[in-house]
């Protein structure tokens, strides 16, 4: 399968936005920033994200972009194919000429794997790996609270 970067890039940046998503736009450069990503990189799939109507953008001070849609109708496919990334283990690239013009005896078993993954991909939405995030944050900031509670000095129990 060639899932590229490009195609990883763009899920985390939009998972990334849509965990700000009604905050107001969000900054290219905070989204490079926390995930590691280059500002140009992102400038590129940002572009073509919003070709496909997956994001808008807001021009001038306090710009930036916005998820454009609801984003329990954002499935990871959409966004993956967005960004011109195929979704493909075959050698051929789907044409069926992956041995000298002939299909390979192995075509059928990838163009199967590629199906599944898609299908597995278009059943993921947005909304679902946003909420997830949310949730681990959540538990680790509990985490983290119960651990300032147990650090905490009590005044020894009096009856």
């Amino acid at each position: 399968m060639r899932l590229t970067t490009k195609g990883r890039f763009a899920v985390t940046a939009m998972v990334d936005l849509g965990m700000r998503h009604g905050g107001g736009p969000v900054a290219l450069a905070e989204i490079s920033q926390r995930q590691k990503i280059s500002l140009s990189y992102l400038e590129q799939l940002f572009g073509k994200l919003r070709r496909r109507a997956l994001v808008d953008s807001v021009r001038g001070p306090g710009g930036g972009y916005c998820i454009a849609r609801d984003m329990s109708e954002i499935v990871v496919s959409d966004i993956i194919l967005a960004v011109d990334e195929p979704i493909d283990a075959t050698q051929c690239g789907g044409k069926e000429n992956c041995r000298d013009d002939q299909k390979c005896i192995t075509h059928d078993l990838w163009a199967q794997l590629n199906k599944r993954i898609f299908d597995y991909l278009g059943g993921v939405t947005l909304k679902q790996l946003v909420d997830d995030q949310k949730a681990k944050q959540g538990g680790l900031t509990q985490i983290h609270d119960m651990r300032d509670i147990s650090r905490t000095p009590r005044a020894p129990l009096s009856l």
